[in-house]
């Protein structure tokens, strides 16, 4: 059994992969920060669910506290570090861009140095599939160029896949990128789509869709993601002898032990039709208030996964509308609405 240290374990996707790996019986120390980016009592809650495990421990400190992240790493001497936390929300950086330098590259950066000191087996780190940024041609492979990010946060994720590689090149350090598209399910953030959609639709509210419903996302279930996540743990790259020993259609470095793997249910689905599906199990319509798109957003996200089942096997499979289902639930159960 592994010790995996996982940084943002309080966070969405965070800790679905931790309660994940506690029920496979590997040992799980969680990092978070508890920001007040969203409600702090959903964070606490979570952490709740994964202290019921013995497997289970948690430091509670900020990612640019490199003192306090080094001692919790070093406390547990895990195996593997996934690093998970980050000051997330697209339309949030056009507000706070300094946040996002903060979290997202100077915490990173402190990551990266902790995992060289211990001289971890595997880091593993999550991108987005926002540095794609300006790119038209789809489904999305992560050999495409990603010189064009349209917000702070997809720079500053750009940012740490450069940093990451440098650190994989320079210490051999093996890492893995994984980028992640639109991510959704039970636990999710309050500032996503789906429960800002499925709020506002219990209470009458009217919902902000923009293009005019003309968007396509990659909706991926969280479920599905969080098994990718934790099937590439066990397939750390390997430095190439050669650059001919690339693999075609790999990510894998020719010079460093670093790949990047897209994450995502390779099918793109029109932003109205999710909110149909939403109503559906809702049993309510929405008001729907049509906008212009955002800047920063693009009109469509679709992920080539083929790498990532080449790599493990596996692929995220989960339709939208029944993984809607299941987080409709959850919703109502949880917020009693």
């Amino acid at each position: 059994m592994d010790r995996v240290f996982v940084t943002g374990s309080a966070g969405f996707i965070g800790f679905h992969l931790s309660r994940l790996l506690l029920e496979e019986g590997h040992a799980v120390h969680g990092y978070d920060g508890m920001t007040d980016y969203y409600d702090v009592a959903l964070k606490r809650d979570r952490h709740a669910l994964l202290h019921r495990h013995d497997g289970f421990a948690a430091t509670e400190a900020m990612l640019e506290d490199a003192a306090a992240l080094d001692a919790a790493i070093d406390a547990f001497a895990p195996d593997v570090i996934v690093h998970l936390a980050a000051q997330a929300g697209v339309r949030y950086s056009l507000e706070n861009p300094r946040a996002y330098v903060e979290a997202n590259v100077v915490g990173t950066f402190n990551v990266m140095e902790a995992a060289r000191r211990r001289k971890v087996r595997h880091l593993l780190i999550a991108s987005t599939s926002s540095v794609y940024g300006a790119n038209e041609e789809m489904p999305f492979r992560e050999t495409d160029k990603a010189d064009t990010p349209l917000t702070i946060y997809a720079a500053t994720k750009k940012a740490t896949e450069a940093m990451s590689h440098a650190y994989a090149h320079l210490h051999d350090l093996p890492t893995t990128l994984f980028r992640f598209f639109t991510v959704y399910g039970p636990w999710g953030r309050p500032d996503m789509a789906p429960i800002l959609f499925a709020s506002a639709i219990a209470a009458g509210r009217p919902i902000n869709v923009f293009n005019h419903g003309e968007m396509y996302r990659d909706f991926t279930y969280v479920d599905d993601l969080v098994r990718a996540i934790r099937l590439l743990i066990d397939v750390p790259p390997v430095r190439p002898a050669s650059p001919a020993e690339v693999p075609a259609g790999d990510s894998l470095s020719p010079v460093a032990p670093w790949r990047v793997v897209n994450i995502g249910n390779s099918d793109k689905v029109r932003l109205t039709d999710f909110i149909d599906a939403i109503e559906e199990h809702m049993e309510l319509k929405a008001v729907r208030n049509l906008l212009p798109i955002q800047p920063g957003d693009v009109p469509a996200t679709w992920a080539d996964a083929t790498l990532l089942q080449r790599l493990t096997g596996y692929r995220p499979q989960t339709g939208f509308r029944d993984g809607v289902a299941r987080f409709v639930a959850w919703y109502r159960d949880y917020y009693g609405r």
